[in-house]
């Protein structure tokens, strides 16, 4: 009967614990396709959640990161695209 009630209950917390999250939906824009990519690997509330922290350069430097030191498999022709992509729709805000 405990284990039971141990497998009810993780059961439970399993679905309300996933219940809780949303799904990030990248925005339209040239280079979303190749965009994408990041989301193979990434979740997309990774991509807001950087935003205010990342212009072009570092979306740029973080792509490559990606690539160079974890072995995303993203082509270099892709970084560009990426890069502005990212930084058009997720970049930081200019200075005012």
């Amino acid at each position: 009967m405990r284990a039971i009630v141990l497998i009810v209950s993780a059961l439970a917390f399993g679905a309300g614990a996933h219940a809780q999250e949303s799904k990030v939906v990248l925005k339209d824009g040239p280079g979303k396709d190749k965009a994408m990519q990041c989301v193979a690997c990434h979740s997309g509330d990774y991509l807001p959640m950087n935003s205010r922290f990342l212009d072009k350069a570092g979306w740029t430097a973080s792509v490559n990161k990606m690539i160079n030191v974890f072995g995303a498999p993203i082509a270099k022709e892709d970084v560009e695209t990426i890069a502005n992509y990212l930084a058009a729709n997720y970049g930081k805000p200019s200075a005012k």
